[in-house]
């Protein structure tokens, strides 16, 4: 290879998957310059390396600190002009890059990693051969309220691998939490607990529809009561429709789906 050239891995943390990739890129020829949990040296490191691996900790995408620092990596990556591979999970891609769009412009390898496969995945990079990264459609969005943090939990386990889901425990958080969020990342419809103390499901509602910002998202009640009487009360508000809480995922993903895909 004559004069080795150098590779900076970049990790959140000690690891020892990390370790294993730093030995691999020895045995590879390369000189490796390792980075943990300091990102202020990054455009220093970019002087001399060529090339940045940075290995993401898991679920990433739920920790906005780290995200912002993921973000910091790639703008320090991209002021040096280098080549950068980044080793996450799978299940964090599709959420990361809808809130950092910007790592569609590096290489991302999804875990686990062939360690046999690097030397492969090194020279696609040096190359410009890799694949380019495919546009993502940014997942719609779902607000639950909901003061029940239990059910509003396995709802979001039921629907985080098809949809972004917040959650809020009060109907008075849900209307600060809707007035803060960018206007080009709104929540595409609301799931709202019809009885809720202090401020229940109407009066958010009620609320909803006097904001210009909020007045026009799609609100579907979640309610215990399957009786005539209460569906009754709950449709003559106008929402969207209304969820039994004894649903199952089946049906609340296929309801789900035909109010926001058609």
């Amino acid at each position: 290879m004559g004069m080795k050239k150098k590779i900076a891995t970049i990790s959140f943390q000690s690891s020892v998957v990390v370790k294993g990739i730093e030995r691999k890129l020895k045995e590879l020829g390369y000189e490796v310059i390792s980075q943990v949990g300091d990102f202020e040296k990054i455009r220093e490191i970019g002087l001399d390396a060529e090339v940045f691996i940075t290995y993401l900790p898991g679920m990433i995408s739920d920790d906005q600190l780290k995200v912002k620092r993921l973000s910091e990596i790639c703008d320090s990556v991209a002021s040096c002009g280098c080549k950068m591979m980044i080793i996450g999970e799978g299940t964090d891609y599709h959420d990361l890059y809808a809130e950092l769009p910007k790592i569609g412009n590096y290489r991302w390898v999804s875990r686990p990693l062939d360690m046999n496969n690097l030397g492969v995945l090194i020279d696609e990079l040096e190359g410009h051969t890799a694949s380019p990264v495919k546009p993502v459609v940014k997942k719609k969005r779902i607000l639950i309220v909901d003061d029940d943090p239990s059910y509003a939990k396995m709802v979001r386990e039921w629907i985080k691998d098809d949809y972004r889901v917040d959650i809020v425990t009060a109907g008075m958080q849900a209307i600060t939490f809707l007035l803060k969020v960018p206007a080009d990342d709104k929540v595409d419809i609301i799931l709202l607990d019809y009885e809720m103390p202090v401020v229940d499901g109407p009066q958010v509602l009620q609320m909803l529809r006097q904001e210009p910002a909020t007045a026009d998202i799609p609100v579907m009640f979640l309610t215990g009561l399957g009786t005539r009487e209460a569906v009754s009360r709950v449709m003559e508000l106008k929402p969207e429709g209304y969820i039994l809480k004894s649903v199952t995922r089946e049906d609340l993903l296929k309801t789900l789906h035909t109010k926001l895909h058609g």
